[in-house]
């Protein structure tokens, strides 16, 4: 099986004819951003595919991520803003409330209600109310999606003719052939196999001039960090017993200098507190309580923030991400994950989902767990109702960062803070510069600490160019690439929310189609047309 969905399988080629398939447009993805592109390319007249390598459609969307991270609501426009209305109708019926009455749900979201009756929206969600949305998508615009599907990396996977992409393969030996591709993988596979530039990692802040970028030591702006001295050895105090697990024993790097380290990977979780919706968190396989003995150190100086990102959804559920300075984050253990063979993903996927579930198991039955936290703890457990091909476990783990596309224009802090003008809008973004750690490592005061976590708010919305969901026309004329955009890591940290993807989704495929009348490059379409119709569409490009 490969990584992303244990439910799926991939049949040996000599078990299926291969076949050729085509369309205008090929899409390579199973994500949200994959989804819209699909509906706006039928929307505007043309075939198109979706070859996605997962089972279950939208990501993390789908996948755990209820409590959506929108910053400013006005700039989500056209098929994104679409969506939140979607589960808006959904949560408007009586009988989508299963496990509370609707005057039950706190209604919080961030910075607006959840169920926002002035516009219609809804941004705080169930995974499988989200993932019935995609579906309906599909449905309603008749949309071919192939599932299972996965790219075949090999050099001989991606044709290419004069500059521009012909077919793809995939391993099961079927050949997509189009006109315009679009890569809306978390990963850029697409992307990379045809030959296009990218970077993974953080870039040294003097190399577009930024000042979050790169290493980040004694910079807190989350709490996710040591706030009291906590020993990383094995026996307290001392260095000669050697390390904890999950601490590094490599030196962290001078500020400000790159390295090859990303921010670190989850799985966000919905839980359940109804007694009968929910199950107790199964011991996990090779579970070894030593591994979370730093947690125990930190209830111990008095830390009690366990519960501060249950975030409340509805139907007594939480999305419950990573929160405090030893949480659901699985620091340090997926720098390999973007180039890694689909193997070693699969192995890195279930190295975190095991790191989780003992981290669960450990939080709900450990001794060394406060009376009062492990009383609170008893109350939640895995809902029987999400994810119940999977063992109630999310099907996506959160890939906030792998490879970003080195394109025609390279967003940066100084863009992604609003301070501006960027060539080309073709959607917006207004969350904070959001990067978690990507290291845990020993301070020269023999105390543990962590570091990358940054949050810098932007002084305004912000627009995203054209030029960064496209690459330099002499590496690729006919791909499109709105999820790993061209961008720096910290950058990356705001564009990188599942709204934006949504946004540049629909703005790549409206530009796909352009190209393909215009009978041009993807570089090459005219903007003010372009402009015109995303414009038409409801999408908001500039405040």
């Amino acid at each position: 099986m490969l990584p992303g969905y244990r439910t799926s399988t991939i049949e040996p080629a000599a078990t299926r004819k291969a076949v050729v398939r085509q369309a205008d447009v090929i899409i390579y993805g199973g994500t949200s951003a994959a989804v819209t592109a699909a509906v706006q390319v039928k929307k505007m007249g043309k075939s198109v595919i979706i070859v996605s390598p997962d089972k279950h459609l939208g990501g993390l969307s789908s996948g755990g991520l209820g409590f959506t991270d929108t910053g400013n609501k006005e700039v989500i426009g056209g098929l994104s803003r679409e969506f939140y209305q979607r589960l808006y109708q959904h949560y408007q019926k009586d009988a989508s409330w299963t496990w509370q009455k609707r005057s039950e749900y706190g209604n919080k979201g961030q910075g607006t209600p959840a169920l926002d009756g002035t516009n219609r929206t809804m941004w705080i969600f169930e995974p499988h109310a989200a993932e019935q949305v995609f579906e309906d998508f599909v449905r309603e615009n008749k949309l071919t999606v192939y599932r299972n599907e996965w790219l075949d990396r090999s050099a001989k996977g991606v044709q290419k003719q004069a500059g521009a992409i012909t077919s793809f393969k995939t391993l099961s030996g079927t050949v997509y052939q189009g006109k315009v591709f679009i890569d809306a993988t978390y990963e850029g596979d697409l992307m990379a196999a045809a030959g296009v530039k990218y970077h993974v990692g953080r870039e040294a802040n003097s190399v577009y001039n930024e000042t979050h970028n790169g290493v980040q030591v004694g910079v807190f702006q989350h709490g996710h960090y040591f706030k009291k001295n906590v020993s990383p050895y094995k026996v307290e105090g001392d260095p000669k017993s050697g390390l904890l697990p999950e601490i590094s024993a490599e030196e962290p790097g001078a500020n400000g200098t790159g390295d090859h380290k990303i921010q670190a990977y989850c799985f966000r979780m919905c839980l359940s507190n109804h007694p009968e919706n929910r199950i107790p968190f199964p011991k996990p396989a090779g579970y070894d309580p030593s591994r979370y003995e730093l947690l125990a150190r930190v209830f111990a100086t008095g830390w009690r923030e366990t519960f501060d990102k249950y975030d409340p959804i509805p139907n007594r559920k939480t999305d419950t991400n990573n929160h405090g300075p030893f949480s659901t984050d699985y620091i340090g253990k997926n720098y390999d994950y973007p180039e890694a063979t689909y193997e070693r993903r699969k192995e890195i996927i279930r190295d975190h989902e095991l790191y989780q579930k003992g981290l669960l198991y450990y939080m709900q039955n450990d001794p060394k767990i406060p009376a009062d936290v492990h009383q609170a703890m008893q109350q939640w457990g895995l809902p029987k109702d999400e994810f119940k091909d999977n063992g109630n476990w999310p099907h996506q783990l959160y890939i906030r960062e792998a490879r970003r596309m080195l394109g025609e224009f390279v967003m940066k802090e100084v863009d992604a803070l609003g301070k501006t003008v960027v060539p080309n809008p073709v959607g917006m973004g207004s969350y904070a510069l959001d990067a978690h750690n990507s290291q845990r490592f020993v301070k020269k005061d023999g105390f543990v600490q962590n570091e990358g976590d940054i949050g810098v708010h932007p002084d305004k919305p912000y627009s995203i160019a054209y030029g960064s969901i496209v690459p330099k026309e002499d590496e690729c004329k006919n791909l499109l690439v709105p999820v790993c955009v061209s961008s720096s890591h910290i950058a990356y940290g705001s564009i990188r929310m599942e709204p934006v993807f949504m946004i540049l989704g629909q703005s790549a495929a409206t530009a796909a189609v352009l190209a393909i009348d215009g009978k041009t490059t993807v570089q090459k379409v005219p903007y003010a047309k372009l402009k015109e119709v995303l414009l038409k569409d409801k999408q908001r490009l500039t405040l």
